[in-house]
């Protein structure tokens, strides 16, 4: 669960650099790219928001699996 929440971070972070431009980077459609494979399958959802919505709900979808993986967590140590 915690290296699944220290990579959603990262990717986050990375998002938002790449998003604004921060520390020199240049701005581009592909800053959200780590995000999109932690988000799956629920990121194919997307497109039924509003297009200016799309990269911060793409951005946040990754949250439904951290609490799916917290959940299943938190099942298993109960079952003990």
């Amino acid at each position: 669960l915690w290296i699944w929440v220290a990579l959603y971070l990262a990717a986050l972070f990375l998002f938002v650099v790449g998003a604004f431009g921060l520390f020199g980077s240049e701005s581009g459609p592909l800053a959200g790219v780590f995000l999109v494979p932690l988000g799956l399958p629920w990121i194919r959802f997307v497109d039924r928001f509003p297009e200016q919505l799309w990269p911060w709900v793409g951005a946040a979808l990754p949250l439904v699996n951290a609490l799916l993986l917290y959940a299943l967590h938190g099942y298993a140590r109960h079952r003990r």
